[in-house]
């Protein structure tokens, strides 16, 4: 039984290689009719449905800014606590900053 087990599988795997390979060459030959019919009859890419703003655009930022939590007396320069620290406070107790 274990020999006919491993047969089936060995031809599961075969199978599973020639799927991937017809897949991959029918998807070859499918986006090559596509960009020939594209070219031929001069086609923007809205007119074929893709919408290329949403992969255009950068994603913004859904988080609201946050309210300064430290103050440079010097300048009056605020920073939020958030990403890296101005020259003004890198390596300084931010105590003394706190708002």
């Amino acid at each position: 039984m274990t020999d006919s087990l491993e047969k089936l599988i060995d031809e599961r795997k075969a199978l599973d290689r020639e799927i991937e390979r017809l897949r991959t060459e029918t998807r070859r030959a499918a986006l090559a009719e596509a960009r020939e019919l594209i070219a031929k009859y001069e086609l923007m890419p809205v007119e074929v449905g893709f919408n290329l703003k949403s992969v255009t655009e950068a994603k913004t930022s859904t988080r609201p800014p946050v309210a300064p939590q430290y103050r440079d007396p010097d300048t009056g320069a605020t920073w939020s606590g958030r990403g890296k620290p101005p020259r003004w406070i890198a390596g300084k107790d931010r105590a003394a900053f706190k708002l």
